[in-house]
């Protein structure tokens, strides 16, 4: 069954609740939201009335009079609903929300119940206005993101500024950003420094600062004085863009819980109605003293019971609220299929470099073998020029005196390194597997140094190598501790980087299985292997970049860093907007905590429809508690839901 939004004063039944467009900024404000409400006060303030003047028995409150006063009472809040009901059925899809609540309130006023008719429609249309409220609220860390989009882009031509659109600023151009204005595109910062607020990208507050020539992305803020930047993507390719794209769609792919409760209330819902009509007639042949006003308004309970609201928009409202919340710890899930499938990790595989360490590598040593240490750096550095690797980067720090060589005829060598000419030699700069694969033997005292080692073959013979050494993460063993403690203690570390460097951080960080000295696809088949076992529900953490294929063949991959990332916005489930590993923990709790909430609404929605419609075919229950099982049932499953917005999940 299709649930829709409700708007009591202009009902658009074609328009479905979790898809139809809100941007949560009305042009009337708060005259807009207390509109909604006036229908809903009108007929409740005419309820009351009513209801007082029936237990004063008002000698002049009677026949005619009382119909049409319950009647114009029942119109603000049920025209809308009966209008909706009608078209549905004109569309083919009878069994609704809007048609129960039509036939069974309509089926009151026939029998009399009056005041009954209307307090239903009533408590249902409150129940709605609620609802919207709570889906609106569930959604606003995600909708918040949409207002980070930067509207406008000052971008230098012909000698001067002009505020134009960021879609029509192309791959070159360079703009301004003035203080307290959003970055409109991505680009590479051209001034001196900048410190930016990365708040809504990351969900980190801290300021990040930059200087020439780092990265810099769409929708940071600028917070001290006018920086430049020079545009490096347009904006419909800028992460932004595609983060904001990926935001918008995550709540349309729907869990399995979500789609199991629309298909069994496409079924659930005409049963129920069939049921109602056996409970009208069929007394007849069994009961002597049969009344058909008494047996028509238990069919009437039942039919209210019946309405699966407060199922249908309880479960989608919880996976909202699962979302948002990570959202705003700056953790987006492409889906509600994925906060349920993280639910299920029981095994831990994470790359180490770039996930827990920084990735960030200097240069601790260089020692040369017959040749001068600066000459060869500069043969070294010739190299890596044509790398991106985050070792390239570190070498290219180092300083050599005079002019530079330039490479020619470079080639990178998968999992090993780099082959080139410099200066009409043969240079070969790598791991020592493209050492062994060239017959180039290096020396024996690089065996013990457990920081990496780049080493450097020149016309075939080994010329010297260079120590990189990378830095722990700050929140890497926490990371581990908490994993721990939330019952995964299935923790694998995979690692490019030589065995000895592997197992020395695994051990510091307490990780009881890791393996280094492989290559990308060595870290597949590991993975593979571990799937091969069905009780093994793998969640791979990488950078998103060389672990592409990792993260794409996990049960969960999860992307660090993703925000400059495309590749990890493509293949990853779970994007990590920050390089803090135990945002990992984080997205566990709020997956687990989303589960719990949705199953609890679930539950609660079942058991209280089921004890009351029990009751209502025994004649026991009324119409008041039809509508408790019903609208109240629905609200208490909304106030369950909103908890995650409140929940800490540090």
């Amino acid at each position: 069954m299709r649930k829709k939004k409700l708007n009591l004063k202009n009902l658009k039944p074609n328009a479905d609740k979790e898809h139809r467009r809100d941007d949560g900024h009305n042009h009337g404000g708060q005259s807009n939201n207390f509109k909604a409400y006036l229908p809903a006060i009108l007929s409740f303030l005419m309820l009351l009335i009513g209801i007082a003047l029936d237990y004063n028995e008002v000698a002049f409150f009677k026949d005619w009079l009382r119909i049409v006063w319950y009647g114009i009472a029942y119109v603000p809040v049920g025209l809308p609903v009966v209008k909706a009901g009608w078209e549905s059925i004109k569309r083919g899809d009878v069994f609704t929300e809007f048609f129960l609540m039509s036939l069974a309130t309509l089926g009151a006023f026939i029998i009399g119940e009056y005041p009954e008719g209307v307090a239903v429609m009533l408590f249902y249309a409150v129940g709605e206005l609620f609802q919207n409220a709570a889906v609106k609220r569930a959604k606003s860390n995600i909708k918040a993101l949409l207002d980070v989009r930067p509207k406008e882009a000052n971008v230098f031509r012909n000698g001067d500024i002009e505020r134009v659109s960021p879609e029509s600023v192309t791959i070159g151009e360079k703009i301004q950003v003035r203080v307290g204005e959003k970055i409109p595109l991505d680009g590479i910062l051209t001034s001196e420094k900048a410190s930016l607020n990365t708040a809504a990208l990351t969900g980190e507050s801290k300021p990040d600062t930059i200087v020439k020539g780092a990265k810099v992305f769409a929708g940071s803020i600028n917070l001290v004085g006018v920086i430049e930047v020079e545009v490096i993507k347009e904006f419909k390719d800028s992460s932004i863009a595609r983060i904001l794209d990926l935001v918008q769609n995550a709540t349309a792919r729907k869990s399995k819980t979500e789609l199991f409760i629309r298909q069994f209330a496409r079924i659930y819902t005409p049963i129920v109605v069939f049921l109602a009509i056996g409970v009208t007639f069929l007394p007849y042949f069994f009961v002597e003293d049969y009344v058909f006003r008494i047996w028509l308004y238990r069919a009437l309970i039942f039919l209210v019971i019946s309405c699966p609201c407060a199922l249908v928009i309880s479960i989608p409202l919880g996976y909202f609220g699962g979302l948002g919340a990570a959202s705003k710890n700056g953790i987006l899930f492409k889906g509600a299929s994925f906060l349920d499938a993280m639910t299920k990790i029981n095994t831990v595989v994470m790359d180490k470099t770039g996930t827990l360490t920084k990735g960030v590598f200097k240069i601790k040593e260089v020692k040369a073998s017959g040749w001068d240490e600066k000459l060869l750096m500069k043969y070294v550095m010739a190299m890596e020029e044509q790398s991106t690797h985050p070792i390239a980067k570190a070498i290219l720090e180092y300083k050599a005196e005079g002019p530079g060589f330039e490479a020619s005829e470079v080639s990178e060598i998968g999992g090993k390194g780099l082959k080139g000419s410099v200066n009409k030699k043969t240079v070969l700069v790598g791991n020592k597997a493209l050492m062994t694969a060239n017959k180039i033997e290096v020396n024996r005292e690089t065996e013990t140094i457990e920081d990496s080692v780049v080493f450097v073959g020149i016309d075939g013979v080994f010329a010297g190598y260079v120590v990189i050494a990378d830095e722990l993460k700050e929140d890497a063993k926490e990371t581990i501790t908490n994993l721990h403690k939330i019952g995964i203690s299935n923790i694998i570390m995979l690692s490019g980087d030589k065995d000895s460097i592997t197992q020395k951080l695994a051990s510091e960080l307490n990780i009881e299985k890791s393996k280094g000295g492989l290559f990308p696809e060595d870290k597949l088949n590991e993975v593979e292997i571990l799937k091969q076992n069905p009780e093994n529900k793998i969640a791979f953490i990488g950078d998103g970049i060389n672990d592409a294929p990792v993260l794409a063949a996990s049960n969960i991959g999860i992307a660090m860093g993703g925000l400059g990332s495309d590749v990890a916005i493509e293949t990853a489930d779970v994007i990590i907007q920050t390089d803090q590993p135990s945002k990992v923990v984080k997205a566990i709790k709020i997956a687990r905590s989303t589960r719990k909430i949705v199953w609890q609404n679930i539950i609660l929605a079942f058991g209280v429809k089921l004890i009351v419609l029990i009751l209502g075919a025994g004649g026991i229950a009324t119409m008041w508690e039809a509508v408790f099982a019903d609208v109240g049932v629905a609200l208490l499953a909304i106030l369950n839901a909103v908890r995650l917005q409140k929940m800490n999940w540090d």
